[in-house]
């Protein structure tokens, strides 16, 4: 009896090992890292002398929780197609690992809680911003992904709110400084998605998403996006760094020079593997101006 009441415990914890699991996936961490980075960038640029911890961490809880909330009820609203594509048939809810109604649920929880959380703990302006960002991203770019390739110029607005949430946390305001930061994540995002857009492009036209033009048979149109907008944000860091230090300056472009090399490389060989490379090298390439964005800071107040 001891060892079978034993097993069934057991049995039990890796239930909900596997279900607590599923639901962290729901959240897509791997997306709220980048909304954890940025919110915190924003915030700490928009100090004007030491940085409040608690008021940083507040800010990044409850941006956090909203955006959670946000990637749940994303995946709630595509369940149907995204198990019709390969790349996402085994998420949670496709597969049938977590109801509809307890995703629904949890989503709705985690965006209400976020909201609520930021308008107590921080100031209205944060939560504002929080909301209309989930809103944007469900009500707007969720259903125009099946609509027109115009989804991504719209999905890119409230891809780069994390930025002005947590300047708004921080100062209780939005300034220029804070729309030139907006700026750089809004143009960070084309590279980044439409590169994967290149990469799953069969996968997504098999679900009905029309993530890239139709005239685009080749992807040639799309590459040459890839490659203009990543001009356009490698002349904006490099703006940026002419403004500050030699360091600065020399990090934007050897950054921006990482960048734009797999993107002209893109143009001329529209391979799955270089639009791979185009987007890993747009993870690394983030942090490093946030970085630098921060020592521009330091190196002003000094």
């Amino acid at each position: 009896m001891v060892k079978i009441s034993s097993a069934a415990n057991s049995d039990k914890v890796i239930r909900l090992h596997s279900k607590l699991r599923d639901y962290c996936i729901l959240t897509k961490p791997e997306v709220n890292l980048l909304v954890v980075m940025t919110t915190a960038a924003g915030y700490y640029l928009a100090c004007r002398r030491g940085i409040n911890l608690l008021g940083l961490l507040n800010t990044v809880a409850g941006t956090l929780l909203v955006a959670s909330g946000t990637a749940t009820l994303n995946q709630w609203m595509e369940r149907t197609w995204d198990g019709q594509m390969r790349r996402t048939a085994k998420r949670p809810l496709p597969s049938g690992r977590v109801r509809s109604t307890e995703a629904f649920c949890f989503g709705v929880l985690l965006s209400i809680a976020g909201g609520v959380y930021l308008a107590l703990a921080v100031n209205l302006l944060a939560a504002m911003l929080a909301i209309s960002t989930l809103l944007s991203y469900l009500v707007i770019y969720t259903p125009l992904k099946r609509k027109t390739a115009l989804c991504t110029l719209l999905g890119a607005i409230p891809g780069a709110m994390p930025a002005l949430i947590g300047w708004a946390g921080s100062s209780s305001g939005i300034d220029s400084r804070a729309w030139f930061l907006f700026a750089i994540l809004f143009l960070w995002q084309f590279p980044h998605f439409l590169s994967i857009a290149l990469m799953y492009r069969e996968d997504y036209a098999v679900a009905g998403y029309k993530m890239l033009p139709d005239f685009d048979a080749d992807g040639r149109f799309t590459r040459f996006e890839i490659l203009g907008f990543t001009g356009m944000l490698v002349l904006l860091t490099g703006f940026l760094g002419l403004r500050s230090s030699a360091f600065c300056l020399a990090t934007s472009l050897a950054a921006g020079a990482f960048l734009l090399y797999p993107a002209a490389k893109l143009l001329t060989k529209g391979t799955r593997n270089l639009a791979a490379r185009v987007v890993h090298v747009s993870v690394i390439y983030l942090p490093i101006i946030l970085i630098v964005m921060t020592r521009m800071k330091v190196t002003s107040a000094a």
